[in-house]
């Protein structure tokens, strides 16, 4: 082969090499950096492993919050309808933060079965709620009132 062929052939190689491992690492980092919506029932079902960043969301159940007195931190329960989820934030809860609102926590499931969250975002108006925690909620009505005449049938 021609020395000048060869340095070319090794050349485009090289840069096929290094492409295809940047677009490999890229891919691995963004494919970690994932954050999954999961919705209570979803957390309850055991669909979530343990020890995996997500978002979960739904409703706070009323009468739920306990809020710690030693420290920022509060635990409440969370809901779409059909099942609860408890999460544990250690932190300043948003002004907006209430009982009865819809809320997205972000954070790990742990091995007891309880959410600990590292950031909790509250609803910004009275007509606004998350899009995955309005879906969810309208998926667990539906779901609900198939149960329902199932069970009249």
């Amino acid at each position: 082969m021609n020395p000048k062929r060869k340095k070319r052939l090794m050349l485009i190689l090289f840069l096929v090499a290094g492409v295809g491992t940047a677009v490999g690492l890229l891919a691995y980092s963004l494919s970690q950096n994932i954050n999954l919506f999961m919705t209570p029932t979803q957390i309850a079902n055991g669909e979530v492993p343990v020890g995996r960043t997500i978002r979960a969301g739904g409703l706070v159940v009323v009468g739920s919050v306990e809020r710690s007195t030693e420290a920022l931190g509060a635990t409440f329960k969370v809901t779409d309808g059909a099942a609860e989820v408890t999460i544990r934030y250690d932190g300043i809860l948003p002004d907006l933060f209430r009982e009865g609102q819809g809320i997205v926590a972000m954070g790990q499931l742990q091995a007891d079965g309880v959410f600990l969250a590292s950031e909790v975002l509250a609803k910004h108006d009275e007509n606004y709620m998350p899009p995955e925690v309005k879906h969810a909620l309208e998926q667990a009505h539906k779901d609900g009132k198939e149960a329902l005449e199932q069970a009249r049938e």
